[in-house]
């Protein structure tokens, strides 16, 4: 029996892109119809023009901008979406030659996260994210907004909120602001209830639809929302993980990066992005499969390095091999880096190799300690057992002689409590 209920049409758009040297551009063409799939869009038509620079005024050509009112006719398209960054005036002017609304790669990706964020935390700062981008887009807005149709671009915040003056937008702004605060004191607190639990912590990061949480789920036997689509997951997921020998971590599965990934959204995400600086070592997860392999990784290094955590100890798996189609050559490329594996989350290869590689780096990265643990504080030796490796230890009148590697935070509370019974003090 058919539905009654119809479903509603995929806003119809066209795509605009400036050709310039090299193919790099044809490859952000493609990942900007990616991105339009995935916001619900139905892509009729592609725009291109050779130029080096964007046009100040237009973006476009003067010409070429008033061209699009034409192929807007012909293909019955409802909005354009464009392969770069375009300033309040380009915008605007854009839109006036064309009589069609416009959204730039930025608010196309802010977009998308509006409409994947369900949890409060995430839909908070996805509004903040919005509300820093939109400001200054705010003046004469309303034309343009009607435009759209209330469809791609008009999720978040709303058109409401759109109409009301900059004072407002400036008073939601700052509470938003406090309450991501908040949201990052949270989470601060939660990771140093889990260094307390004793379990080292290790983040899976890397290009979005890498298959970071299809590799989360493999791994721990959870079951993360996973979805062949950009920014499936935007929630940071926490697992436990078993490594060989029975020792266990904590994995995190955390937002996928993207080339030119918008500075509202790191700045917004930056409370949920601190649990890839915290972490003890990266797992940075790389699609071998895809055609922009090279360009995707250094992508991701890219916003690692605005994180501040490109000399993190990471492990590079290169996932799905199974649809490689010459496994020769990436084993190649491989052979040539350091604590690097070949990967499939779907078949199991890899999985064991990368959990000892995770465990190799995470022994990387303790420290050597050897002195006497006082009796009063012999409630740190357990951190020591669960959070590092005790190599020997020896009951004494004083307390325990203990020859370990531990996380340099428990390496770094042992050597006070030693140094306090050497003073004659209690460590507080």
């Amino acid at each position: 029996m058919s539905s009654l209920v119809s479903q509603p049409a995929r806003q119809r758009v066209l795509l605009l892109a400036l050709e310039r040297r090299g193919e790099e551009w044809r490859d952000s063409l493609e990942e900007l119809a990616r991105l339009a799939e995935t916001a619900g869009a139905e892509v009729v038509g592609t725009v291109i023009q050779k130029r080096e620079r964007p046009h100040p005024v237009y973006f476009l050509g003067k010409g070429k901008a008033r061209e699009i009112r034409q192929t807007r006719g012909e293909t019955g398209a409802d909005a354009i979406f464009v392969d770069g960054d375009l300033s309040p005036t380009q915008e605007r002017n854009l839109e006036q030659a064309a009589d069609i609304g416009v959204l730039d790669r930025t608010g196309l990706i802010l977009d998308i996260f509006a409409r994947r964020a369900h949890s409060r935390e995430g839909k908070l700062q996805v509004e903040l994210a919005q509300l820093n981008y939109l400001l200054p887009r705010l003046t004469g807005k309303g034309a343009e907004l009607s435009r759209l149709g209330g469809g791609i671009g008009t999720r978040g915040p709303g058109e409401t909120k759109l109409e009301v003056d900059r004072r407002r937008i400036r008073k939601r702004l700052s509470l938003l602001r406090k309450q991501v605060e908040r949201i990052g004191k949270r989470r601060a607190i939660e990771r140093r209830h889990r260094q307390t639990v004793g379990m080292p912590v290790v983040a899976l990061v890397g290009y979005t639809n890498a298959g970071k949480s299809t590799l989360l789920n493999a791994l721990s036997g959870a079951h993360a929302f996973v979805e062949d689509l950009l920014f499936a997951t935007l929630d940071p997921t926490i697992r436990r993980v078993e490594l060989p020998g029975g020792r266990e971590f904590l994995a995190v599965d955390t937002v996928g990066f993207i080339r030119d990934l918008p500075h509202q959204l790191v700045a917004a995400f930056r409370a949920t992005l601190e649990e890839v600086r915290e972490a003890d070592v990266l797992v940075h997860v790389a699609d071998s499969s895809h055609p922009q392999l090279a360009e995707q990784i250094v992508a991701a290094g890219r916003v690692l390095a605005e994180l501040e955590c490109a000399d993190k100890p990471t492990v590079m798996a290169f996932s799905k091999c199974d649809r490689v189609p010459d496994r020769a050559r990436l084993d190649e490329r491989i052979g040539r880096e350091t604590n690097a594996i070949a990967i499939s989350a779907l078949t199991g290869e890899g999985l064991d190799g990368l959990l000892r590689l995770v465990g190799e780096r995470l022994e990387q990265v303790l420290v050597p300690v050897e002195l006497v643990v006082p009796w009063q504080a012999q409630d740190l030796l357990s951190q020591v057992h669960d959070r590092g490796r005790v190599l020997a230890e020896e009951f004494g009148e004083k307390g325990v002689a203990l020859t370990a590697r531990v996380p340099a935070d428990v390496a770094q509370r042992l050597r006070r409590a030693a140094a306090a019974t050497e003073t004659g003090t209690s460590e507080k």
